[in-house]
């Protein structure tokens, strides 16, 4: 990716396509995708969407899906006819599950599957409180091949278990890191945070930045400020 526009997914953590819309036109053109989450779309619902992709920018639609097969792969073709450019499953809803949902998104070729593995706010106590006894890294690591295995084309993680994700499984995935800050931001309800560039160095493919932007006084020049930071 020699535009590292092309890494930056801005997240529309709103509650209205007016207030959207006015992060959008303050981005300009330093973002070219924009992640709309469960707070927007239940919000606004697909419309929002709709304008997205028809004002010329690609969407990551971060719904993460967990469901049974044939609940997630109904969703997926409804998402897949909204155009847009990635979606989200739980990798923990098992290969049934994620084979459902990459077979339902060939209705749009260029629609990526990522699959979730671990949140970005959780660490290893968080795990062990939901009887998962593994280290936070291993279950990562088995559930990044679980989704790849059953067809998914990346995965979302920290950047932190992204050299051990690109050592083990390779490099022909995409990973998207939430939990991205620059250095000196709050880091609020996140646990594994890194900065733009550690993440890129690191591996990840994208990386999604939310409150650092849209709440910034001048949400383009923070934009540009991050993009310098991934130019690599």
């Amino acid at each position: 990716m020699h535009d590292p526009r092309q890494r930056l997914i801005v997240a529309l953590d709103v509650s209205s396509a007016a207030a959207a819309q006015k992060i959008v036109a303050a981005v300009g053109d330093s973002a070219f995708c924009y992640k709309v989450g469960m707070q927007l779309y239940t919000a606004e619902g697909p419309q929002v969407v709709r304008d997205l992709v028809g004002s010329g920018r690609k969407v990551f639609l971060d719904l993460k899906y967990h469901d049974i097969p044939s609940t997630v792969a109904a969703a997926v073709r409804e998402a897949a006819g909204l155009k847009v450019s990635m979606l989200t499953v739980h990798a923990s809803g098992g290969g049934k599950m994620l084979a459902a949902a990459t077979k339902a998104a060939s209705a749009n070729p260029s629609l990526i599957v990522l699959a979730v593995t671990v949140l970005t706010s959780f660490d290893d106590s968080d795990l062990d409180e939901i009887g998962i006894h593994d280290q936070l890294r291993d279950q990562v690591l088995r559930l990044a091949g679980l989704a790849l295995t059953n067809g998914c084309r990346g995965i979302v993680a920290s950047a932190r278990e992204a050299p051990e994700l690109r050592s083990q499984l390779g490099s022909d995935f995409v990973i998207v890191t939430p939990g991205v800050r620059p250095a000196g931001t709050d880091v609020a309800d996140q646990a594994r945070v890194v900065t733009p560039a550690a993440a890129i160095a690191a591996g990840a493919t994208h990386i999604v930045v939310g409150r650092p932007i849209t709440a910034a006084a001048d949400p383009g020049s923070e934009a540009r400020a991050i993009l310098a930071q991934v130019s690599v």
